[in-house]
């Protein structure tokens, strides 16, 4: 086992292969593939009649075009050096994928919380898309260049102190380290948006599966619970046989905790539907399951969905896991302060792979689109201070500590390259218009 100056001294080797101010340059190359094709492509697998309302909610805005083009951020940071200092990546790092939840204490915490894409791979992916994602927003909501340009720093400077600030903890202060939200987050948000951040707290702890049973369901005739259908985005499932349904939650069942499967054998399962979610993921099989527990005022709403391969499998080595959802469940599992204790996975019809999760569990994330600048520098200081914490459990954070030095070298020239990559997307976004407009596209509006 290497010391802990023996693991430093492999962080500032990594220098010599990319040096910290190498990571402000974006400058696409000719043979950069066309950010069209690859969401073409990538919708080749996904349920055709759903690919407008994919496009019509990237559509929305920059910021929604970089959500949803994870797959093409992907090809252009494949497409440069990296540190090889190996973290579990988050995948998709940007701002809207880190929120609050509930643990199963019922403590509320901030972390990340998106995994469709996780695989091991170079710290630094992350951090430059949840860069990136700071200055669209930024720009998006107003701010000036160079304003934009200090709110990326903001979160660059952040991850790079707590990676330093955890090197220097044992293993147990890591894997216990947690970002509790009303010892942590909010004494943390200054006055101007600390009523904005505690209100979307708020709504987050209100959002229970009995909260979703009355938005979301309706009784019949008959007395029973059912979903509301809205096509397409909600559409009950009527032809799943019991044969089908019985060999799904075996299999499902079988990736839990032996002490969770008894507490899932007292819930019965009363209705399921498919359910269009997300920006990235619109086009992906998706379910929604309700489960009934001691009676009908005892609710377990239960999300499937798909997963396919990571966007980053093609630039990296390829998941330990052969199953998919299996590769999702352990990556969140690694990196959480706490996970859902229903986080599970299985194989559908088809050979398709899937995850399972509670669909609300006091789950919630900022409305970034309409922070303060103020506001924005203090959020995306604490993701950065989450990602730093994720990457610290899974990766040898002494190393990338020694990586990021003690100066700011790293932190500007990520926040360069988030500049740089700002114009990229609006570049790309531009041409998704343009594409929708000349017919070759086609999106739903208001999606």
């Amino acid at each position: 086992m290497t010391t802990p100056s023996e693991r430093a001294a492999q962080g500032k080797a990594a220098r010599k292969h990319a040096s910290r101010s190498s990571h402000g340059r974006w400058i696409p190359s000719s043979q950069r593939p066309d950010a069209l094709h690859i969401l073409e492509a990538e919708a080749a697998d996904r349920l055709p009649g759903l690919a407008p309302i994919r496009y019509g909610r990237m559509m929305a805005s920059p910021f929604a075009f970089l959500r949803g083009a994870a797959s093409v951020m992907a090809a252009d940071l494949g497409a440069q050096k990296h540190t090889g200092l190996t973290v579990q990546l988050c995948g998709d790092a940007h701002l809207l994928n880190f929120g609050v939840y509930a643990s199963p204490e019922r403590t509320l915490l901030f972390d990340v919380n998106d995994f469709d894409e996780t695989l091991p791979g170079p710290f630094e992916w992350d951090v430059k898309r949840l860069a990136a994602s700071v200055t669209v927003a930024a720009l998006q909501n107003g701010s000036a260049k160079a304003k934009a340009h200090r709110a990326a720093l903001v979160a660059v400077e952040s991850y790079r102190t707590n990676m330093r600030r955890l090197a220097g903890l044992g293993e147990l202060a890591v894997w216990y380290e947690r970002i509790a939200i009303d010892d942590d987050v909010l004494p943390l948000i200054r006055r101007g948006g600390r009523a904005r951040f505690a209100h979307g707290v708020a709504r987050a702890r209100r959002r229970t599966s009995l909260q979703a049973l009355g938005k979301l369901t309706e009784t019949d005739a008959s007395g029973t619970r059912r979903f509301i259908e809205d096509p397409p985005l909600l559409e009950r499932v009527t032809d799943v046989d019991r044969v089908t349904l019985g060999k799904i939650f075996s299999d499902y069942r079988s990736s839990l905790a032996e002490e969770r499967r008894v507490l899932l054998d007292r819930y019965r399962y009363v209705d399921a539907a498919r359910k269009v979610v997300g920006v990235g993921s619109v086009g992906t099989r998706c379910f929604v399951l309700l489960l009934e527990g001691r009676d009908a005022t005892d609710p377990l709403l239960l999300q499937i969905k798909e997963a396919g391969p990571s966007a980053l499998e093609p630039y990296l080595t390829p998941s330990a896991y052969a199953h998919q959802g299996r590769r999702v469940v352990s990556g969140q599992r690694l990196t959480q302060a706490a996970s859902d204790i229903f986080l599970g996975w299985m194989t559908g019809p088809q050979e398709r792979h899937f995850y399972w999760r509670q669909l609300r569990d006091m789950k919630g994330s900022a409305e970034v689109e309409t922070m303060s600048p103020a506001t924005l520098r203090d959020y995306a200081r604490l993701c950065g201070r989450a990602l730093a914490r994720a990457h610290a459990r899974s990766g040898d954070r002494i190393a990338i500590a020694a990586y990021l030095g003690a100066t700011d070298v790293f932190d500007r020239a990520v926040a360069d390259f988030a500049l740089a990559y700002a114009g990229q997307n609006a570049d790309d976004y531009a041409a998704l218009g343009a594409a929708i407009a000349a017919g070759t596209v086609t999106a739903a509006p208001d999606a």
